[in-house]
């Protein structure tokens, strides 16, 4: 059997994916990454007998991470365990006020109606629309390649594109339905893991809302690296070979064709070449000048999700007062969103978030202690020093002691902190960006840069830099749709 050989750069989410895809498909695949382990920005890592994943730790959309497992005979319950939360999580406000998100649907609407009269009957409405944007995105247009206008020319399609809001911003969708601040604060915030304000959101990614609400928050039991072994262990199943600390130095192409990378660990030749590392990096670090698809200005141009500074901490007590998930919107998210997207700086007081999976899972720390991951978004390609690192964590453990009425810091026993050189270091990202390429209008489908090479006839890309966008089910969805476009073109 003569197999097409493939090389995939990258082992994230992406990579992964686009791995087991192509094995699928008969492909003798080969995984390169640069890291010590498996997993790119989804990796995790243990110490003083705390687990902490390092990236990714919202679980939603279970039945994208299922419909992906089903493909190759499997579920996901032949890999992990999903725990459904309940409450889904907790948006803490200003002033110590506290509002637990239920996860039972009755409660919900009973929780809206409680803040804003008839606000119920409106959270209703609201995801029946999400929920067709959802069947129709989800299912439809997020598998599309992006590569042609006449992908989206179908009348069915038109039309529902039409009718799920792509030309209207996620900020005016919210407010038809709901007045109450709070309200607004909580049906606009899902959109944040897209990158860009719900002002320039497209009221498509309501569909974020159906995915928060009525498909539930879920934590798989270890964490979310548990995602990622699973991905590995199928991928072996399947014949690919993965190789760690492979750090690739250069894509070698001869007439219009690539033909081999060059590793640390010397040459590789391959058929096809699929780039789940950071886009950007691959145009302007492995390719030369005439192989490149974009421009410097044009990736100067592009609006780039946040960046993120991360904790992670060990303590040597439980906490009350916090959940598995916690939203620190105790002070104006708009001088904290103009800090980051319209006049990139350090904020002056950002909104965080707050993951303690020990609340959820006796395994991520020793008996008795919390392991908490900390998160504060953050504009890309900012300076930043240890002074700031410390600086932002005493800030933001002062207002979680205010709220908890806990001591925390002298508690602490284990810390780790992760910010934009870590970013640029380990995953070779683009501004030290967390997310990858944000979704905004003008960023969305044909408008994001393609997923396939316009000078190498098998260059493809796969991950947060191309379709369909950011985020944990979006990628696992890149790296198939971008298998199925090699064999394609292959065939």
């Amino acid at each position: 059997m003569n197999k097409k050989k493939a090389l995939v750069i990258g082992s994230g989410f992406a990579g992964l994916s686009a791995a087991i895809n192509l094995a699928s498909k008969n492909f003798d695949v080969t995984v390169l990454e640069k890291n010590t382990t498996l997993g790119g920005r989804a990796r995790h890592f243990s110490e003083s007998g705390f687990s902490f994943d390092m990236g990714p730790s919202w679980y939603w959309m279970p039945d994208v991470f299922e419909s992906f497992f089903n493909k190759f005979g499997k579920s996901v319950s032949d890999y992990y365990e999903l725990i459904r939360l309940d409450p889904s999580y907790q948006v803490i406000y200003e002033g110590g006020d506290f509002m637990p998100i239920p996860a039972q649907m009755s409660e919900l609407e009973a929780l809206f109606e409680s803040i804003e009269d008839g606000a119920g009957l409106q959270l209703r409405a609201f995801l029946k629309q999400a929920a067709y944007k959802y069947e129709v995105g989800i299912n439809k247009l997020v598998y599309k390649p992006g590569r042609s206008l006449a992908e989206f020319t179908s009348l069915k399609l038109l039309i529902d594109v039409i009718r799920m809001d792509v030309f209207q911003s996620m900020s005016k969708h919210v407010r038809k339905f709901f007045k109450h601040p709070k309200l607004i604060q909580l049906m606009e915030f899902p959109v944040l893991f897209l990158g860009a304000l719900p002002e320039n959101t497209p009221a498509l990614y309501s569909l974020m809302n159906y995915a928060d609400m009525s498909l539930g928050t879920w934590y798989p039991k270890g964490g979310m690296y548990k995602v990622v072994e699973a991905l590995v262990s199928l991928a072996e199943e399947l014949g690919v070979t993965l190789l760690t600390e492979h750090e690739v130095k250069k894509i070698n192409h001869n007439n219009g064709k690539a033909t081999s990378v060059t590793t640390n660990h010397g040459e590789i030749t391959a058929d096809v070449i699929i780039a789940g590392a950071d886009y950007h990096h691959v145009e302007t670090k492995l390719l030369d000048n005439e192989t490149r698809n974009y421009s410097d200005e044009y990736w100067d141009k592009r609006v780039m999700a946040p960046s993120s500074l991360l904790y992670y901490v060990g303590l040597d007590k439980k906490l009350d007062g916090l959940l598995h998930h916690n939203l620190f919107f105790d002070t104006d998210f708009t001088p904290h969103a103009h800090d980051i997207y319209t006049d990139p700086k350090w904020p002056e007081k950002p909104l965080f978030y707050a993951s303690l999976t020990s609340k959820t899972d006796d395994t991520v720390a020793p008996e008795g202690c919390e392991n908490l991951f900390l998160l504060i978004p953050v504009a890309p390609g900012l300076e930043e020093t240890e002074e700031i690192r410390e600086k932002y964590f005493d800030m933001i453990v002062k207002r979680m002691e205010e709220h908890t009425g806990q001591s925390i810091k002298e508690h602490i026993i284990y810390k780790r902190s992760f910010a934009h050189r870590d970013f640029v270091k380990d995953y070779n990202s683009f501004k030290g960006n967390a997310y990858g390429l944000a979704n905004t209008l003008t960023q969305t489908a044909i408008l994001k840069p393609s997923l396939k090479s316009k000078k190498l006839k098998n260059l493809y890309y796969t991950g947060q830099l191309t379709v369909p966008g950011p985020g944990v089910p979006p990628s696992l969805i890149s790296g198939i749709v971008v298998a199925d476009e090699v064999e394609k073109d292959m065939n």
